[in-house]
């Protein structure tokens, strides 16, 4: 009988999956006390385009994890590269994530981050457990485009989208 294959290191596998190019996104809602909350991923993509869905992953251990549970809507903002230390700020625990003018009330009544280059506004479709993070699948209800261009991390840095200016 053939041995099992071997499980890679933790470590590896993070050094592995840094080397993935990705969008940095910032998703952002607000609990039932009224408070604003959330976080930064990086996992984040579309699922389908009938209905429009797109999924982005929240890790079980995250202070916000609870509320991203029982949300009913939230915003994915695209991030650009000024956004950085938004981003980061957003990626640390214990942080005062909204601290700063950065965000403004959007018409849903959500936190909204000024000048990103993609706003996408989600209604909760459905949640799916995975490993040490939730899966959350939300329905695009709108969509706002404009900004700067968007970042991309890699290799645990934030570097522009393209180098040229287009996309």
């Amino acid at each position: 009988m053939p041995a099992p294959p071997e499980i890679a290191e933790p470590s590896t596998f993070r050094a592995a999956m840094a080397r993935f190019p990705s969008g940095v996104t910032i998703v952002t809602t607000v609990d039932q006390q009224g408070r604003q909350r959330g976080f930064t991923a990086s996992s984040f993509c579309s699922v389908s385009m009938d209905p429009q869905l797109v999924l982005v992953c929240l890790a079980t251990s995250a202070e916000c994890h609870a509320t991203f549970e029982q949300a009913d809507a939230w915003l994915v903002h695209i991030a650009a590269m000024e956004h950085e230390p938004v981003a980061r700020r957003f990626a640390t625990r214990g942080a005062d994530k909204f601290a700063g003018d950065d965000f403004t009330p959007h018409a849903s009544g959500l936190p909204h981050l000024a000048d990103a280059p993609a706003v996408l506004e989600c209604r909760a479709h459905a949640r799916y457990p995975g490993g040490d993070h939730t899966i959350l699948v939300g329905e695009v209800v709108s969509v706002s485009i404009g900004g700067p261009e968007p970042a991309v991390y890699y290799d645990r840095a934030f570097t522009p989208a393209c180098r040229s200016g287009r996309m």
